[in-house]
Formats: C-alpha cells, structure tokens, sequence
C-alpha cells in the first residue's frame, strides 16, 4: 500500500540548514537579525523541500499574514475577470499574496451569509484584509478591513467603489434618443442588487426628460446573464409593437439581446439598435462591435486593493463611498432612424 507523504515541518528544515528552529522561525518573519548566509542558505532549503509556513500560525506570531482575500460570486465571469486583471496588478506592486473564494455562479440569489461567513472565516486569521465584489450582504460584522465592490447599500459600513450608475445610463439614453429612438426596450439586472436597481431609474429619468412616456411592457427583469436576456429580449421583439433599440443593463446581457435578434432575423444596427453597460474585452469583438458604458472595472479592482492595503497600515480612507465616473463608449450597434423608418411609436 502506498504510504502518504509526510508534510515537511520548520524541524526539517532547520535540520537540513543546520541551524535552530527560531532561526528559520525568524527568517520566515522577515527579521533581518540573521546573516546573509544563513538566509540565503535556510531560503534554500525551504525551495528544495517544498516547505509552507501555516497562514494561521503566522497570523498567530506576527499578527499579520500578509495576503488580502478576494471574494467573488463567479471567476469565470468576464466582469469579474475585469476587475481580478485590477487586482492583480494592485497585487503585483504590493508586498501581499491573494486568496480567491467564490459562490461558483453569480446567478445564485442570497448568498449574503455565505459571504459574511467567507468574510468571517478569512478575517478570522487568514487575511489581512478582504475585497468583497458584487456582496448580495450590506452589511458585514468584522473588526479587520474589508472593502466592497459594487457594494449593495448606498451607505455601506464598509468602504466601497461603485460607478455613477445612473449617470452612465442617461447618457446613453441620450444618445438613443438624440439617434430618433422612442421606443427602447429596457432588461435589468438583478434587482436586489443596488447597481441594477440605479441603472433602471437612469432608465426611466432619460425617459422622462425625454418627454416619453414610460411603457412597463418595454422592461424586462434580467439577472446580468446572456441566458435570461436572450429570453428577455425575444419577449420585447414578439410584442405588437416591438422596440426599435435595447438597452441592456450590463454586456453579458447585450450579448443575448444579440443571440435573440438572429434568431429573429433582425440585423444589428439596421433593424435593432443595441446599447450596454460595463465595457468588457468582449464587447468590442461582437458583430458589430457594442455601444457601451465603460464603468473602468479594472481601475475598480486596483482601487480596492490600494485601499484595503491602507486599512491594514492602520491609514485613515477618506472618502467612505468612492464613485467611479462612467463614460459611453460609442460603437457600431446603434444607428439613427431616419424619417422613413419604422418609428413604432
């Protein structure tokens, strides 16, 4: 029978270095007290043997285990590689390594005490400090750092990032409706989540100051996924009188307003004008390339990590809410109706 390998201990390590136990005891807390020559020969020896201190013990020790937690609802989802490529970069110029926790799918609905207990577990002596993107919580109970991205609370006990949400979709319901669209189909995001809920009022706001009428029929409840948007937008195009532009409430879902509009024939922009939100790498290689608003997902990702670096040195965060201003991003998916047009009012 095959015998499991034994975990190499700090013993074996200073066995092999031929120094004492506190001594690779200090070098693995950074003390500079020990001779170049020892350090570099203890630091040998730890490579050739596989050795890995204890996260949790070298909290215990030090106070400090110098790696930041980053919790997530889906890493595979293109927004949330967005903000992780951020991230990384952050943690490429700091001095802290990086966990990853995830729900596995950023469909799944209530998740907020799994999340508190993600933060309560890493914080409890494996972190140092905690990025929270997308938290279905609003709240969260820890004495050590935690930042949110996208946080679900408008006055969050948590510092945050978020983008000007509602500013990023009246502007590009000015442009629809500066190209002669009346008629805009709406599919929101997921609804518990404070970000969807302000990009369908700046929905509604562009329409009123538009001076058109809100029409419920043209808003279709999504959850930020390609799949269900599909679904959304193929219900707006059966209506009897369908819309002549989509806004969707983030880019994964423009891709299934895409989907829906080939399956029913339409061309993209000349028969459907369509318009997103977030600015992914993948919504400038769609056919034709989306209009979208840019929310610097990215820039999210590297702020959190500055931040969350200085709550842990003990520096004072000054702004407890930090709003990301958001831009339109003009492409090839939307184009004017002109006299002629079908106006479908």
């Amino acid at each position: 029978m095959r015998q499991k390998k034994r975990a190499v201990t700090i013993h074996d390590v200073a066995r092999e270095a031929g120094v004492s136990t506190s001594t690779v005891s200090r070098i693995l807390n950074g003390k500079d007290d020990v001779a170049d020559e020892t350090y570099d020969r203890v630091q040998s020896v730890i490579l050739r043997l596989g050795y890995a201190s204890s996260l949790a013990a070298r909290s215990m020790r030090s106070l400090r285990t110098n790696v930041i937690g980053l919790i997530m609802p889906d890493v595979a989802a293109p927004y949330c590689i967005e903000v992780m490529q951020g991230v990384n970069n952050a943690i490429a110029r700091s001095d802290y390594d990086l966990i990853i926790y995830t729900t596995g799918d950023v469909r799944r609905y209530g998740t907020a005490d799994q999340e508190r207990r993600y933060v309560a577990l890493l914080n409890g002596g494996i972190t140092d400090g905690v990025i929270v993107v997308t938290p279905a919580a609003t709240d969260f109970s820890t004495d050590s750092p935690v930042v949110a991205i996208d946080p679900n609370n408008e006055s969050p006990n948590c510092p945050g990032i978020i983008s000007t949400n509602v500013a990023g979709v009246l502007d590009a319901m000015s442009y629809l409706i500066g190209l002669g669209h009346r008629r805009i189909g709406f599919i929101t995001g997921r609804l518990e989540l404070v970000s969807a809920s302000q990009r369908l009022q700046g929905y509604k706001e562009g329409l009123e100051l538009a001076g058109i009428p809100l029409d419920e029929e043209l808003i279709q409840v999504g959850d930020f996924t390609t799949e269900t948007a599909q679904r959304c937008a193929q219900a707006l195009l059966a209506l009897p009188n369908p819309p002549t532009a989509i806004f969707a409430s983030n880019d994964m879902s423009a891709e299934g307003v895409y989907l829906a509009a080939k399956e029913a024939g339409l061309r993209i922009p000349d028969d459907l004008s369509v318009v997103g939100f977030d600015n992914l790498r993948e919504s400038m290689y769609l056919n034709p390339p989306l209009t979208t608003v840019d929310q610097c997902l990215p820039d999210m990702g590297m702020m959190a990590v500055e931040m969350v670096v200085k709550m842990i040195k003990g520096e004072v965060i000054e702004r407890k809410l930090v709003r990301i201003p958001t831009h339109l991003v003009i492409r090839s998916s939307c184009r004017a109706l002109n006299s002629g047009d079908d106006q479908r009012t």
